[in-house]
C-alpha cells in the first residue's frame, strides 16, 4: 500500500483519514491461501482481516460434522470484526475460499482504534449489521428457495469476489455451501449447463451467462446486495 491510498477494502477506502490514520502503522499485507483457517467457533480470534481479493467463506457446523455457509466474504466486508469489539470468541468458522490477499491487524491493536475512534466503530458495527442480514436472507433462502436459484445466488456472489468467471470448486464444496446433497448439485449443475449458462469440468465452473444465471437466481442476491450498499451509504 501507498503512504496516502488505503488499500482495496472498500471497508477500509470508506474511512474517514484520521481513523484510516490511526490504524495504518497496525496494518500489514498476508496472503490469503486456500483453505486455512482464519477463525474457529468457540476459539479466541488473534487478527481481524480486510480482504483485498478472493474470499472467505463463513460456516455454521453441527455436532455430527455437517456444516453450511452463512456468508462469503471478500473485499466489501472485514473477518472477525464484530467477535473482536466484544470478547474476542468467534461465533463461527472461516476458511479461505478463494485465494487472495488481505490487510491484517492483531484484536489488540483494533480494539485499541475503535475505543479512539467512533467512525471506526460505526463502519465496523454497520457491516455486522450487514453479515446478520446476509446470513437471515441465506437461511431464508435455503429454505424456502429450490436448488437451482440458491445455486445461481451463490455462483452470483462468488463471482463478485472472484475477479473472474471461472470458479475453482467442486460439487462437493458446491453442496456443502448451500446445504444440499452432492446429486442435487449435480443434476442442478447438468441443467444449468445443458442451457448454456455455465460450464463445469474438473472442478471449475465457468459462468457464460451472467444474465441467465441472475434470471436464475431469486431474489435473496439483490436483497443481501441493496441492504449492504445502503448500510454503508453507498446507496439513499
Amino acid at each position: 500500500m501507498t503512504a496516502s491510498a488505503p488499500p482495496p477494502n472498500q471497508l477500509l477506502q470508506l474511512l474517514d483519514p484520521p481513523a484510516f490514520d490511526l490504524l495504518r502503522p497496525h496494518l500489514a499485507t498476508v496472503e490469503m491461501v486456500r483453505k486455512s483457517v482464519l477463525g474457529e467457533a468457540g476459539a479466541a480470534l488473534r487478527h481481524v482481516y480486510f480482504p483485498h481479493a478472493g474470499s472467505v467463506s463463513i460456516t455454521v457446523g453441527l455436532s455430527d460434522g455437517q456444516m453450511i455457509e452463512i456468508a462469503m466474504l471478500g473485499r466489501d466486508s472485514v473477518v472477525g470484526g464484530g467477535a473482536a469489539l466484544t470478547d474476542g470468541i468467534a461465533l463461527s468458522d472461516a476458511a479461505v475460499l478463494f485465494p487472495g490477499t488481505a490487510s491484517v491487524l492483531e484484536v489488540v491493536a483494533f480494539r485499541s482504534v475503535a475505543a479512539a475512534s467512533a467512525s471506526f466503530r460505526e463502519l465496523i458495527i454497520r457491516q455486522e449489521q450487514s453479515l446478520l442480514a446476509h446470513a437471515q436472507q441465506s437461511l431464508l433462502c435455503n429454505t424456502l428457495h429450490p436448488v437451482e436459484a440458491r445455486l445461481a445466488r451463490w455462483l452470483l456472489r462468488a463471482r463478485e469476489l472472484s475477479h473472474g468467471e471461472i470458479l475453482p470448486l467442486t460439487q462437493e464444496a458446491l453442496a456443502q455451501m448451500i446445504g444440499v446433497r452432492r446429486n442435487a448439485i449435480s443434476l442442478v449443475a447438468h441443467d444449468l449447463q445443458r442451457a448454456g449458462i455455465i460450464h463445469y469440468s474438473r472442478g471449475h465452473i465457468e459462468i457464460l451467462d451472467l444474465q441467465a444465471l441472475q434470471a436464475t437466481s431469486c431474489e435473496c442476491h439483490a436483497t443481501v446486495k441493496l441492504y449492504h450498499l445502503r448500510l454503508l451509504g453507498a446507496v439513499p
